[in-house]
């Protein structure tokens, strides 16, 4: 066993892992923050993605010693403490850009991720960055459209929904 530590949600955590203990596993396990889906082990889905150090990472593929002393954000600790709505999980919500809700976690941190590195994404751009991560329902549509429309509203040009 191992003993990591690292910040997650902005609380330090601490715990005893086997080495080859998954970020993701860690997560939904350990600490019980289960809004972190898995939906394929493989890298494959997205369904996984936190940020490690402000960065969109999938958490499948990260073993957690490899987090240790990192800052992790699960969507669990993407809404504001009061639990008012990250603009990006607003933006999902208004829009529809949602279905099962299985690929929304990992939509939504990717989604956050894209716009901290390109606050005014075309809607091509959008759907290259997405590569990574599949809706089972077919989505995307309005998946897209929630992310524009939030990038929009961060940049002071409020979109209604249509």
């Amino acid at each position: 066993m191992v003993s990591i530590s690292m910040t997650v949600n902005g609380k330090a955590v601490s715990g005893e892992v086997e080495p080859r203990t998954l970020l993701s596993d860690f997560l939904r396990v350990d600490l019980g923050l289960t809004g972190t889906h898995v939906g394929c082990d493989t890298s494959q889905c997205g369904a996984c993605v936190v940020h490690v150090n402000g960065r969109s990472v999938k958490s499948c593929t990260v073993l957690a010693v490899q987090a240790r002393d990192d800052e992790v954000t699960t969507i669990e600790g993407l809404a504001a403490a009061d639990g008012t709505l990250h603009p990006m999980q607003a933006a999902f919500r208004e829009h529809h850009g949602l279905q099962c809700g299985f690929c929304t976690p990992g939509m939504v941190m990717s989604a956050t991720d894209l716009l901290q590195t390109n606050p005014d994404p075309t809607e091509a751009e959008v759907r290259d960055w997405l590569e990574g991560n599949i809706c089972r329902c077919t989505g995307y549509h309005n998946i897209v459209k929630a992310i524009l429309s939030c990038a929009a509203e961060l940049r002071g040009h409020k979109v209604a929904a249509e």
